[in-house]
């Protein structure tokens, strides 16, 4: 499972320059936007779809995949909202967070 954690935690880095890491390139043309972006995100999957292979092969359900992905892309993206985007983080996302907690503990639930 580990393997599996660290292998979506390395997609969701790369899909998340892919998705965001232009927003403060304005004066980067679109279309260069969209290329670079789609390069970065052919490296994202190469991380994504062994993660996902390795996890439903070894008994881990697709909706469980989802939602440890989900998971990862949340504090991925906090990390990267604050640091690189400079955006104020609130309180109110910590809540919303610890509900998506609840949600992953019910999945995973037997």
């Amino acid at each position: 499972m580990l393997r599996v954690i660290t292998l979506l935690a390395f997609s969701n880095i790369f899909m998340t320059i892919a998705w965001y890491g232009h927003l403060k390139q304005q004066n980067v043309p679109i279309w260069k936007a969209i290329i670079a972006s789609w390069l970065i995100a052919f490296v994202e999957y190469c991380f994504m779809v062994p993660a996902n292979r390795i996890g439903y092969e070894n008994g881990v359900s697709a909706f469980q995949l989802k939602m440890i992905q989900e998971v990862i892309t949340l504090v991925v993206f906090s990390v990267f909202a604050v640091m690189y985007l400079k955006e104020p983080f609130h309180w109110k996302y910590i809540v919303s967070f610890l509900f998506l907690l609840g949600a992953v503990y019910f999945m995973f639930k037997k």
